[in-house]
Parts: structure tokens; sequence; C-alpha cells
């Protein structure tokens, strides 16, 4: 029998420069993680934690008032290499699919990967779950995160822009979107008409 399937929900957030720039040759790096792992529609794990940036160590202005993080939050946090081995562990070498909102996490990781000379961790399916939810219910434009959840009629989990908090709201669509599509899946109880041909019947009283 194989290994039972998981799958990991991750949220992000990362350094963002001051606006009109000023840090030269500046790219995203990941500062707060937050991953939840699933199996059998099970939570077997939360991870969270702050992560210390490497090319920009000092954060903006902007970025600790949009994300609330402060500078020693980051600077008590684990480095990117102990996030990489921590998602290496907990991908496990089982059948995974890897969840998120929007495809910036995914990219940002592979592109702080790369600036680390480091292997990307995760082997397997990648699902961005925004574009599921928008072609499900036809949506013009991409929903925010909070905003899908809202439309469910739910709150999100704990707060917005908290890693772990993220990654637990979008395993929350996730189950309501899984739910939605597994409902209009069911074949329509069949009626009497369909399984009585009438016009024989009749032909036959006729």
């Amino acid at each position: 029998m194989g290994e039972e399937h998981q799958y990991l929900f991750i949220d992000f957030e990362f350094t963002m420069p001051e606006k009109g720039g000023g840090f030269r040759g500046f790219y995203p790096e990941i500062i707060e993680a937050g991953i939840v792992s699933v199996i059998n529609s099970q939570i077997c794990e939360e991870f969270s934690s702050y992560v210390t940036p490497v090319r920009f160590p000092n954060l903006s202005e902007r970025c600790k008032s949009f994300l609330h993080i402060s500078q020693e939050q980051v600077d008590q946090g684990i480095t990117f290499h102990e996030l990489v081995e921590k998602m290496k562990d907990m991908n496990q070498n089982r059948p995974c699919t890897i969840i998120t909102w929007g495809n910036m996490d995914m990219r940002v990781l592979r592109n702080n990967c790369n600036q680390a000379g480091i292997a990307f961790p995760f082997r397997g399916k990648e699902v961005d779950l925004s574009m599921e939810y928008k072609r499900f219910f036809g949506d013009q434009n991409q929903t925010g995160l909070w905003k899908a959840v809202q439309e469910y009629g739910k709150e999100g989990t704990g707060k917005h822009h908290r890693a772990l908090d993220d990654a637990l709201t979008t395993y929350n669509i996730f189950r309501l979107v899984e739910k939605d599509k597994r409902y209009l899946q069911k074949p329509e109880p069949t009626t009497i008409g369909d399984r009585v041909d009438f016009s024989k019947l009749f032909n036959k009283f006729a």
C-alpha cells in the first residue's frame, strides 16, 4: 500500500522595498513562514517562524508597518537554510501537493533558493488555490485570500498577513471549495420519467 498523500498549505511574508526604491538590486526575501501539513483531512503539523533575511537584513519602514513585523523578530528568526531544511523534512519523501494562495510564495521561494545556492525543497504538484477559486466561481479578477473566505460567509483564521494564520485560512478555503466541487459532481437523482419511457407506455394503452 502506498504512502498517504500529504497536502502542505504554505504562506510566506516577504521583505518590501520603500516606496520609490532605494534598495539597489532588491528582491523579496521570506521573513515569516507558515506551513500546515494535512493528511487524511487531519492537520498533522503546524509550523510557524520568523526568518532572518540575508541580502537586505534591515526591514524597510513600509515593510514593518504593513506586516506588523519588527526588526527584532526577524533578527531572532531562523536562517533561510534552516527554513529549507524544515520544509524538506515536512515533505518527507511522501506524495505531496503544495497549496498556496497566489503564485508569489513559490516564485519567491525558488528565487531565494537560487540566490542562496540551495536546492528547492519540494517535490510534488503545486496548486495556486486563488486560480482554482477564480475558475470555479468564474470570477473576472483574482480574489484576495480574506475576501474569498468572507464570500463564503466565514472569517479568516487569526490575523491577515500572519503567515500561519493565512496558511490555515488557505486550508479552510480549500476544504470549502472541495466540498462545493463534490456537491456539483453528484448526479441528480433520477425521476420516474427518466426510468419509464412514457411514450411506449401510452402507445401500449392507445
